[in-house]
């Protein structure tokens, strides 16, 4: 066995191939970030002439996501392009959602019932969450189901391809120039001139990079782990577990999840930009020394098939809304999953109909202007809000706090929305929050434990708790609007096709901004 130091990550990676150069690779961005290095590319510029002709509906660029979204178009009739930088194919690691979640793409004619299944690699059931030495919460029906990339991105790239859309692999976006009537979206081999362009292409767009003008997020989620065979015990999972204090100014937290060829086990934690914060490199050295005492075995009894790393920043001016027409930032582009979340296939899925239905509308009535798409991606305060949990999760750079106490603070929080229901706790751990919910939590853990929420203040600080309030008040006001705008329909007929658009559009962000789309079976 191989002793735990500073080269346990060269030593363990080094057995697959080209994965620690991509390590390093992708750690020399992260410190870019904490120095304030990121350049910020210009690919995005207007033009007043406009295009000779227009040839596509909608150009997607980014295909591991984009695929959905050009298919459900596709479907619709739309002339739709999907740009994919290298071959569109799926990686070996399985995503994982719930059963629930996954059944959104048979009901958006993408998977039959057939597909699904096959689709479906490992389920497991109950999964763990636990702090310290805080009781464990044992649940179901979250996270439970691991889908195998390689055949659901198969099987929906024959979806888009049998409904008419055109798929263009090996070309990279370069630049895009909008135009009065469309989009000239230029790549490493052509140009495609559309009415509109999507950006799937995740955190590091270019154009996201561009509209966000060397913003520095406002938090970060550092990710390592691994997909290793050799554990006896793989019939649980973990969807949050703690068992250490604070180390390195950081709580440490794990996710562990059977998988088809192994288990996989993440070590993740959420930080502020600093630039002393840890390396990824550093933090898989801290996986290697924990790994053994977390799941009870030697490395060395470890057969590592994958090796999984990256950072995640996330912005409190989210979902993004972009300042150009005729370009919409979908996915991990625009941010719309919570600060909380370090994945942006169940957040894909969860807007994929709502996107579908505003983009067919958008492009029927040509909606596409900036002002007009902004629509598509508004403010949604159930995700604002969560921004105090990930500030409570973290520690200041700075910062002194008792080393056991992110372990108590979450252990209480959790245990008692656990006590007050599957109704509350479900909604939470798929990354919807609504507000009945949230408010119980609140009462509860402030009526049980005043003394532990009192302690959040100095953590967190009173800007964070001044930044929180009026979301948390949207949220409330949100929850009472949504039923009577729903009931206003009928009151709609008369509207303009445009108004008609931006009123539709008020009820998707009445529904989606109170965690109302959430589908409360297992």
């Amino acid at each position: 066995m191989v002793s735990v130091n500073s080269q346990n990550t060269a030593h363990w990676l080094s057995q697959l191939p080209q994965t620690l150069a991509g390590l390093r690779a992708v750690d020399d961005r992260w410190r870019q970030y904490r120095h304030g290095e990121t350049p910020v590319p210009q690919v995005a510029s207007i033009a007043t002439e406009a295009l000779p002709s227009v040839d596509w509906d909608v150009v997607v660029s980014g295909g591991t996501l984009g695929i959905m979204i050009g298919a459900t178009l596709a479907q619709r009739g739309w002339r739709v392009a999907v740009l994919e930088r290298g071959t569109l194919r799926g990686r070996d690691q399985e995503w994982n959602i719930s059963r629930q979640e996954l059944q959104e793409l048979v009901e958006l004619d993408l998977l039959s019932p057939a597909e699904l299944a096959t689709a479906i690699a490992t389920e497991y059931s109950p999964a763990r969450i636990q702090f310290g030495e805080s009781e464990p919460v044992w649940v179901d029906g979250v996270l439970n189901i691991g889908v195998d990339p390689v055949y659901l991105l198969e099987v929906l790239k024959q979806k888009f391809l049998a409904a008419g859309g055109t798929l263009v692999e090996q070309t990279a976006f370069q630049q895009a120039i909008v135009h009065p009537n469309g989009v000239a979206v230029k790549t490493t081999t052509e140009t495609y001139q559309a009415r509109l362009l999507i950006d799937a292409m995740g955190h590091f767009s270019p154009l996201v990079q561009q509209a966000r003008q060397g913003q520095t997020p406002d938090g970060v989620c550092l990710v390592v782990g691994t997909c290793a065979a050799g554990y006896s015990a793989n019939d649980t999972g973990d969807l949050i577990y703690s068992f250490t204090p604070i180390r390195q100014q950081c709580q440490y937290f794990w996710e562990a999840f059977p998988a088809r060829d192994g288990r996989t086990t993440y070590l993740f934690t959420y930080l502020d930009i600093h630039p002393d914060r840890v390396g990824l490199e550093a933090l898989f050295d801290e996986y290697w020394e924990l790994l053994p005492d977390y799941q009870q075995i030697a490395l060395a009894e470890l057969d590592i098939k994958r090796a999984l790393f990256g950072f995640f920043p996330c912005y409190r001016e989210s979902p993004l809304q972009y300042p150009w027409g005729r370009m919409l930032p979908v996915g991990d582009s625009s941010g719309s999953q919570s600060p909380l979340s370090f994945g942006g296939f169940g957040a894909m899925i969860r807007h994929l109909a709502r996107l579908t239905t505003g983009l067919d509308e958008a492009l029927r009535e040509d909606c596409l202007s900036a002002e007009a798409l902004s629509w598509l991606q508004p403010y949604q305060p159930n995700l604002s809000v969560t921004w105090l949990f990930q500030e409570s999760m973290r520690v200041g750079m700075n910062q002194h706090l008792p080393p056991e106490h992110i372990n108590r603070l979450l252990g209480t929080i959790f245990g008692d929305m656990a006590a007050l229901g599957e109704a509350t706790l479900k909604p939470f751990l798929r990354d919807v929050v609504q507000f009945p919910a949230l408010a119980k939590t609140l009462l509860s853990t402030s009526v049980k434990h005043p003394a532990l929420v009192a302690q959040i203040l100095p953590q967190v600080g009173v800007g964070a708790i001044a930044r929180w309030l009026p979301h948390y008040g949207a949220l409330a006001g949100y929850a009472a609007l949504q039923p009577l705008f729903k009931a206003a329909s009928p009151l709609t007929a008369a509207l303009s096709a445009e108004q008609q658009y931006r009123y539709h559009r008020w009820l998707d962000a009445l529904q989606y901004g109170t965690g109302s789309d959430y589908k409360g079976m297992p």
